[in-house]
C-alpha cells in the first residue's frame, strides 16, 4: 500500500492498476494432465503416509497399555498393511509418470550423494522439472530451508519466519 494510512476500495484499485504498470508479470501456464496427476498423487501420499504413522503410534499405545485386545490389534495392523500396499502402488505410479516426463532430471539428482528417489520425485513435481523457479534461492524458500530474523535495536524482535523468494 506504499506506506498509506488509507484502505480504501478505490486506493487498493489505484495499488493494484500501479502494480500492473510496473511489474513484469508472468503468464499462468495450466498443469498437464501429467503433473496433475503427479500433484495429486503427492497429496494423497503425504495423507496416507501420516494416517500411517498414526497406525503406528496407535499400536505402541496399545502395547504400552498393556494386552491389547486381540481383535483390535488385528484390525490394526490389517489397516496398516493395507496403507502400506497403497502407499506401494502410488509411488510406484508416481515413479512411471515422472519418469515418462522427467526421466533426466531424475537421474541426475539421484545421481547427488544424500539424495534419494522419494527427494528427488518431491523436488522434480514441485518444481515442474525445475522450470518454475528462475533463481536457487526461490527454491529454497518455496521448500523453507531459509529462515530470517527480522531484528532493530534491542527492543524489537520480529518473529523469526521462512524466507520469501522477493525478500532476495
Amino acid at each position: 500500500m506504499a506506506l498509506s494510512k488509507v484502505k480504501t476500495d478505490k486506493s487498493d484499485a489505484k495499488a493494484i492498476c500501479e502494480y500492473g504498470q510496473y511489474t513484469e508479470l508472468t503468464l499462468y501456464n495450466a498443469l498437464s494432465e501429467v503433473q496433475s496427476e503427479c500433484y495429486q498423487l503427492f497429496r494423497l501420499l503425504d495423507n496416507y503416509i501420516k494416517h500411517r504413522t498414526a497406525l503406528k503410534n496407535k499400536l505402541q499405545g496399545e502395547e504400552v497399555l498393556g494386552i491389547p485386545s486381540k481383535f483390535a490389534y488385528r484390525s490394526l495392523k490389517r489397516s496398516l498393511s493395507h496403507l502400506d500396499k497403497e502407499i506401494s502402488s502410488l509411488e510406484a505410479r508416481l515413479l512411471s509418470l515422472v519418469k515418462q516426463d522427467q526421466q533426466q532430471q531424475l537421474t541426475l539428482l539421484t545421481s547427488i550423494p544424500g539424495i534419494g528417489m522419494k527427494t528427488a520425485l518431491f523436488l522434480v513435481v514441485i518444481t515442474d522439472g525445475f522450470t518454475k523457479f528462475e533463481k536457487a534461492s526461490q527454491l529454497c524458500s518455496y521448500v523453507g530451508i531459509t529462515p530470517t530474523i527480522r531484528e532493530s535495536g534491542s527492543s524489537v524482535r520480529g518473529r523469526s519466519r521462512i524466507s520469501l523468494a522477493s525478500d532476495e
